[in-house]
């Protein structure tokens, strides 16, 4: 075998990364402690759950204090001697219909659920972002090893047709190919060096660390088959899905409201009772109800009835477009994760063997004269496409099945991490 030959040979396989140094579980633990957009859906859950206590509660007391005097303004004058003159005080309690607190304390209730189910989906969103920012990392390295193997092999091949020039074997055209070959690699590389700078900076304000921070190298194994079906995801979207959660939530909350809008057809109501001192004369004492009467129900009750019958259906129907659009968003990703694994398997089985004999068969070709260099290095170039193009569709893999558990909250490539 030929020395141009023996070169290629040695570089046709595919590079496997090496052990991480990043590791994509501490990374997520990072993140769900440390997240700014986890941390304050956090905070607004927390704060929703202290509003049905308050939303419950009975309506302030009221106290009141005053005088009546007869003869002259100040306090005190006529007491005892005027039957209208006093000095006391009121207190004045108003109490809803009955059942209205109990609904306003569930609308609360449903609210701060809605509030979780944000919280929830931050969370899911925030991990989704982290995975598929460090599945990206990691295809710059796997991309960089391909291209730099391709780099050593055209350097040793410039060498080899520098050699065959100097003898009249070979043109000097091909030393022109061969280095312009080497300068758009040259320039890929730096193109991946840029994607792993943006990558390793959006993971590094995921989990709240300083943007000047570095990251090792991380791995990325062969992603396994999915272990659920299109149906089984579609199903647990529709059970765990915190949007579909929200959306339910909402629908819930909005019929309380109604029931509630429909309770204020019936008048809330104030006790009040109060002391009066009359000096020499016997103390007062008083009791008061007063009932407000809905006598504008025409106006402001029917009109809030068919507010709320209208955002039931507003809601119900957000529900039914959110649905809809998890289904999309899981039948999508369940069919790139499919085909991207599928087609790792046909680079891995048949393309790139196929394309590494057709490039055998050149560099012989090409060591006996028969064919020129551009031949040898057309298929070369294919094989190194062919590389890239497996590790693209493992990275769409990757990202498929990150999109599919942030929808469904089933971890499904959890243990294809090293």
């Amino acid at each position: 075998m030929g020395y141009t030959r023996r070169i290629v040979l040695s570089l046709l396989t595919l590079p496997v990364c090496a052990s991480a140094e990043t590791n994509l579980r501490s990374l997520i633990r990072e993140a769900l402690e440390h997240n700014p957009e986890i941390m304050a859906a956090q905070q607004r859950f927390e704060a929703a759950r202290k509003r049905p206590d308050q939303a419950s509660a009975l309506p302030e007391t009221t106290f009141s204090a005053g005088y009546a005097s007869n003869g002259r303004p100040w306090p005190g004058a006529g007491l005892g001697l005027e039957p209208t003159s006093n000095i006391g005080f009121m207190v004045t309690q108003e109490f809803p219909f009955f059942g209205k607190r109990k609904l306003r304390g569930e609308i609360a209730s449903k609210e701060a659920q809605a509030e979780y189910d944000q919280y929830q989906a931050a969370q899911l969103s925030v991990i989704a972002r982290l995975k598929q920012a460090y599945y990206r990392l990691g295809y710059t390295f796997l991309a960089q090893d391909v291209l730099e193997r391709n780099r050593d092999l055209l350097d040793k091949l410039i060498k080899v047709s520098e050699i065959r020039y100097s003898v009249g074997r070979s043109a000097q055209q091909d030393l022109f190919k061969l280095q312009t070959q080497l300068s758009i690699l040259e320039t890929r590389l730096i193109q991946l060096d840029r994607e792993r700078g943006s990558r390793e900076a959006e993971i590094l304000s995921l989990v709240n660390r300083p943007p000047t921070g570095k990251l090792g190298r991380v791995a990325m194994a062969t992603p396994p088959p999915l272990a659920k079906t299109f149906e089984d995801l579609l199903a647990a979207a529709g059970a765990n899905a915190p949007a579909i959660q929200r959306d339910r939530r909402m629908v819930e909350r909005n019929q309380i409201a109604l029931n509630l809008a429909r309770k204020d057809y019936m008048p809330d109501y104030a006790v009040s009772g109060g002391y009066f001192n009359m000096g020499a004369m016997p103390d007062m004492y008083q009791f008061r109800l007063d009932i407000k009467l809905p006598t504008s129900f025409f106006r402001k009750q029917r009109s809030a009835e068919a507010e709320q019958t209208i955002k039931i259906r507003e809601a119900r129907r957000t529900l039914e477009a959110t649905a809809q659009s998890l289904a999309f968003r899981v039948k999508d990703d369940y069919l790139m994760a499919e085909t991207s694994l599928r087609l790792m398997r046909a680079y891995e089985a048949a393309v790139v063997p196929q394309a590494s004999l057709a490039l055998e068969s050149s560099l012989a070709s090409y060591e006996a004269g028969r064919v020129d260099l551009l031949s040898v290095l057309t298929n070369f170039i294919t094989i190194v496409e062919y590389q890239m193009n497996y590790y693209q569709e493992m990275l769409n893999a990757y990202l498929a099945a990150a999109r599919l558990e942030e929808i469904t909250g089933i971890a499904l490539i959890e243990e294809a991490q090293p």
